[in-house]
């Protein structure tokens, strides 16, 4: 039956317009046009200068032909050009592709050619890895390539390109009038994981979910106004967990960093007076046990956000040390990076750092504008029991999920079944309802907070020509949280060192996918052949694995 309040009250655009992160822009732009918006180097830019910029950008690809729906992929550290292409590129209509600047030439070729990337723009530093990977595409469309110029870098510079980046800006329009999207379902971002069995999955992130997350940011960490945020975070990852749009929302400051590096940090935090920054636990690390004089005269009251692994009672002791506060938050790449965070109680300050640090290990309760997180039975996908014991999978629904994985429908169909999306992840809930991960099923390695799949490794190690079989798991380290150990089973009558296993592997993987040890012997398998992981995760902490 249809209610009254569904009789001649249509939906137009005086009531009703797409939720897109962009409009964050547009109106600090109009409100605050001269607040400083980007430091980096000697540069300064304030919000009517950054708006114009993105303006310039996304008329530019739109005159080189870029349409709705396009991918424009980008090689970029955190700097300028990466702010201004997470919103002069969806401005144009397209779709960002952020690559992880991390990877090999092979991994990065796939994602142009899967992506059907049409501009890619490339800073300096990796035109080497880029020219690669354009190499070795294997579609044979036509690839838009153009440089970055940057003064901060100071390593030398290889032109790849046809068009040099401040060039191609200069014939944008400063005032163009870019449109909304015309759904808020439209794509907004492609963000590849780090493939569990095979080749990367591209994450497809649409306008509503990245306006959401970043709006659950500014919620989560009661980001004020005008907040100082330090790039430690790769942009790439996750679209920098949607920090770039929640930035624009509170009229920020984008304090960018080309490389991450303690005293970089400090400097930055007492130059600038940064307020908030995120990063995997190695980061928070670095600085814990940085040396006493290059934390001098840092204020207190900077907020910290973790993801990747559980901070430890020595992180949380150490940060507090410091006068940071640290938020711990979970997430994947199919929720916009964190959708989960460990929200603090005032009671927990009361306690010992032992119970404080137990309680924050947590990955927590879902995100303001999630509609829902929870432990559920893989089986029924009914709510496990909140005892802290019962295990279950992580799931998500609502406001704050991938579109799906591009050009994969079975993957997708796997992804959202049941309608909650299936993280993968194991764990328990508690009786507050906080959650718990006791377990990851899909033996991905998280070190430094990259992503790394066991299986990609282990491909590598099948190449070379003494190895019989091999296996991958997870050994935690004290820097990076964990590093990939492998277990090699070699062929009859082989002699193969360690450091050869590894200088094989530096051949073909990205330097954080490397094994930092290495275990020779038989892999424990079941009767059907099967490798028995458990078994090597619990050897992976004995004398057994050579450190490399």
């Amino acid at each position: 039956m249809t209610s009254i309040f569904d009789q001649n009250l249509p939906r137009n655009e005086a009531n009703h317009a797409p939720l897109s992160p962009l409009s964050f822009i547009e109106r600090t732009a109009e409100v605050y046009p001269d607040r400083l918006a980007v430091v980096h180097g000697e540069l300064r830019r304030n919000w009517g200068e950054l708006y114009e910029r993105c303006r310039r950008l996304a008329n530019a690809l739109s005159r080189h032909g870029i349409q709705r729906g396009d991918t424009v992929a980008v090689m970029l550290p955190n700097t300028p050009p990466m702010v201004e292409a997470h919103f002069g590129i969806p401005m144009a209509g397209a779709v960002l592709n952020a690559l992880n600047t991390r990877l090999d030439a092979e991994t990065l070729a796939f994602m142009l050619d899967h992506g059907e990337a049409k501009v890619v723009i490339v800073d300096p530093e990796f035109a080497g890895v880029m020219q690669k990977a354009i190499a070795l595409r294997k579609a044979t469309t036509p690839l838009l390539v153009i440089d970055v110029a940057d003064p901060v870098y100071t390593g030398a510079v290889q032109k790849i390109g046809s068009l040099d980046y401040d060039d191609f800006m200069a014939g944008g329009d400063p005032q163009f009038a870019w449109p909304l999207p015309g759904d808020e379902w439209d794509a907004i971002a492609l963000n590849y994981t780090s493939g569990t069995t095979g080749n990367p999955k591209g994450v497809v992130y649409h306008h509503r979910g990245a306006a959401i997350n970043a709006i659950s940011n500014i919620l989560e960490w009661d980001m004020p106004k005008h907040a100082t945020y330090l790039w430690t975070l790769p942009m790439f990852h996750c679209n920098g967990w949607c920090f770039p749009w929640t930035v624009a929302a509170r009229a920020g400051v984008n304090v960018c960093l080309r490389r991450v590096e303690a005293q970089a940090i400090f400097d930055a935090i007492r130059d600038h007076g940064v307020t908030h920054y995120c990063g995997a636990p190695i980061v928070h690390g670095l600085l814990v046990n940085a040396p006493a004089a290059m934390k001098a005269g840092v204020p207190a009251g900077v907020k910290a956000m973790v993801a990747g692994a559980a901070p430890p009672a020595s992180m949380i002791e150490g940060m507090e040390q410091m006068g940071f506060d640290l938020t711990h938050v979970y997430g994947l790449t199919e929720v916009y990076g964190p959708a989960t965070v460990c929200a603090k109680h005032d009671a927990w300050n009361e306690l010992d750092i032992g119970e404080r640090a137990r309680l924050n290990a947590r990955q927590g309760v879902r995100y303001h504008l999630q509609r829902d997180a929870r432990v559920l039975d893989t089986t029924t996908l009914q709510p496990v029991p909140w005892d802290g014991e019962t295990m279950g999978e992580i799931m998500f629904r609502g406001n704050i999920a991938m579109k799906g994985y591009l050009k994969n429908p079975k993957a997708t169909e796997e992804a959202f079944a049941g309608g909650w999306f299936h993280s993968g992840d194991l764990a328990v809930q508690y009786p507050d309802g906080y959650i718990k991960i006791k377990d990851r099923s899909k033996d991905i390695i998280i070190s430094g907070g990259e992503n790394i799949s066991s299986i990609e490794v282990e491909d590598v190690l099948y190449r070379h020509p003494a190895v019989l079989a091999a296996a991958v798991v997870a050994k935690l380290d004290a820097r990076w949280g964990e590093t990939p150990c492998a277990f090699v089973e070699l062929k009859a009558g082989a002699v193969v060192t360690a450091e050869e296993i590894v200088a094989h592997c530096k051949q073909h993987l990205a330097g954080f996918k490397v094994p930092r040890a290495v275990v020779f012997g038989e892999i424990p398998k079941t009767a059907t052949g099967k490798i028995q992981k458990f078994e090597l995760r619990r050897q992976a902490g004995s004398a057994a694995a050579i450190d490399v």
